[in-house]
């Protein structure tokens, strides 16, 4: 834990001000049940009335004061932990942000939001509770037993033998339920995979007749964490009834004993009262407890799941600052081979091509050929395992990403938009970018006519991935989002994929004609996309099959000329 301690330091006053106000409650509390033995001695007994309403004033007194502490303490308590969680949910989300591919495709998409959100609900719970009855309860426990001795010692021995039976219950349970805990919440990380899978992919479970098979795995998964949820409930639950019994037998002992010393003129009647006032307070106190220990063990262990998180460094450093070199070579691969984490086998191997800056290079390929993997190197969103992936002249390595992502703006083979509006999805690429750059943008992509036709224009509302608007509408629009970035090398990986032939025609001849001087990649397994580039890469199995202008692959790669003439019959060459 102590990669979080950190954390609590902006908050030092608040962790020190609510236990002191809640120790100070305490004070108060145990004071009582000596005032209420002196109310039935000195005054019920005595038959003194002015007695009795003074001391009767005294414990009102004492309960407003108790009162102001616990709403104090309570104040600075809550603003400890929702200050320690937003500090700590912004941390780790800054953190994730840093990880490279490597590191999301091995933790997991559910597993991090299941941590940035129930984990991190846990954690701001259990700062709140600690803070409040930690040192309140084994206070107020302790303090009882303390004061049982001020009143008789003999009859107080009865608490001394209750503290350690009621200690070793409470750390037993403690023992047993916080491993539990953490599988439990491993648990909730598969039905939180399973719940966001079957969201996403709901048409194609639809489209193939799933829904019943992937309901019933649902259920098998939320019954495996129901039933493990039952198991450390059961273990929890242990904790009320055994303190009850241990505490309830300790004040059948402390009756009989008391009614034989009161009988025997040893101890007043206000004496047996506070002894079994003091028992009442620790009952009510470990009943706290209880709980507290169930909630503790259940931060803890969200705790150390947000700290593991925590704790992995990303695989890639960032590079130093480096001037490009003077060249005119926007993109070279020298030999680089690539394997993804936990893979068996690399991904690319010995690849090497130079792209030189304002040529059109593509990239095609069949399924699982590399292609994805291949335009991934660039921007550095992995690193390459052999061999060096060059942009303008200097390794990308040594450049900073965000010098390096500057220079580049991709187009992913799934279109994302974010909720808003058409403005602002297009500004993600350049923030202060103006409408008249916007437009141009859309122009370029073939998605002006798109915008037009909306009433509200580019203040036309996105939903969440773009909802309310067709697959070709979202590509066009977020190939116009990089267009607005002006980048120097342009990645466009099969985001074309959804626009007709004609569409598709008229995108690429616009992005010829913009005379931009960036290097546009075209990853696509249409020919057509491809055949007019300066450069075209032919990749098969991770290996580069040929390379050249579609002439020359036509003359030389039977890889490219079999992908040609499946989509185009010999007799129309």
């Amino acid at each position: 834990m102590k990669t979080l301690l950190p954390f609590f330091k902006p908050f030092r006053k608040e962790c020190i001000v609510a236990p002191l106000f809640k120790l100070f409650e305490a004070v108060l509390e145990l004071l009582v049940p000596l005032i209420m033995a002196a109310i039935i001695d000195s005054g019920i007994q005595l038959r003194d009335t002015g007695y009795v309403l003074r001391m009767g004033a005294l414990l009102a007194g004492l309960g407003l004061l108790g009162f102001v502490c616990a709403i104090t303490a309570q104040f600075f308590a809550a603003r400890a932990a929702v200050g320690v969680a937003a500090s700590l949910r912004s941390s780790l989300f800054r953190h994730i942000q840093r990880f490279t591919h490597n590191e999301l495709d091995t933790i997991g998409t559910p597993t991090l939001i299941n941590r940035l959100t129930t984990d991190m609900n846990q954690v701001q719970t259990g700062v709140n509770m600690t803070l409040r009855l930690l040192l309140r309860s084994p206070f107020v426990v302790f303090g009882a037993m303390i004061m049982a001795f001020t009143v008789d010692f003999k009859t107080a021995l009865i608490f001394a033998a209750l503290i350690p039976l009621l200690a070793i219950v409470v750390v037993a349970i403690m023992r047993l339920t916080l491993p539990r805990h953490k599988q439990v919440q491993g648990q909730l990380d598969k039905v939180l995979l399973r719940t966001r899978e079957n969201l996403t992919g709901v048409r194609v479970l639809r489209a193939f007749g799933k829904q019943e098979s992937e309901t019933g795995a649902y259920e098998a998964d939320a019954q495996r964490l129901c039933e493990m949820q039952q198991r450390v409930g059961r273990l929890s639950a242990l904790m009320n009834p055994l303190t009850y019994v241990l505490v309830n037998g300790a004040l059948a002992a402390l009756l009989w004993s008391g009614a034989l010393q009161v009988d025997g003129g040893i101890l007043t009647q206000g004496q047996v009262v506070a002894l079994v006032n003091y028992l009442s307070q620790i009952l009510v106190e470990l009943i706290k407890l209880a709980n507290l220990i169930v909630t503790i063990t259940k931060a803890i262990a969200c705790a150390g799941r947000i700290e593991s998180v925590l704790l992995i460094q990303p695989s890639m450093q960032d590079g130093k600052s480096v001037t490009a070199a003077a060249t005119n070579v926007s993109v070279r691969f020298d030999n680089v081979s690539t394997r993804y984490a936990n893979a068996g086998d690399d991904s690319l191997t010995g690849i090497s091509f130079t792209a030189l800056k304002g040529q059109t290079i593509g990239v095609i390929g069949g399924t699982g050929s590399g292609k994805s993997t291949l335009i991934n190197l660039i921007p550095r969103f992995y690193d390459a395992s052999v061999g060096t992936v060059e942009v303008d002249g200097v390794d990308v390595r040594k450049l900073p990403m965000q010098a390096l992502r500057d220079k580049v703006a991709v187009v992913p083979q799934k279109a994302v938009l974010f909720k808003g509006t058409i403005r602002d999805n297009m500004r993600w690429g350049k923030q202060d970018a103006t409408d008249e750059e916007i437009w141009r943008a859309l122009e370029i992509a073939q998605a002006a006519e798109i915008v037009r036709g909306k009433s509200k224009g580019l203040d036309e509302p996105v939903e969440q991935n773009g909802r309310n608007l067709s697959g070709g509408q979202r590509q066009r629009l977020t190939i116009a989002r990089a267009l607005v970035r002006n980048p120097q090398i342009l990645i466009l990986d099969d985001s074309a994929s959804a626009l007709d032939y004609a569409t598709d025609a008229a995108l690429r001849k616009s992005l010829h004609e913009m005379n931009s001087g960036a290097t546009v990649f075209i990853v696509s397994q249409r020919a057509s996309s491809i055949r007019h580039a300066d450069l075209i890469l032919v990749l098969d199995d991770g290996e580069l099959a040929g390379s050249g202008t579609h002439d020359e692959l036509m003359q030389s790669c039977p890889v490219y000329q079999e992908i040609y003439y499946s989509q185009y019959p010999k007799e129309a060459v």
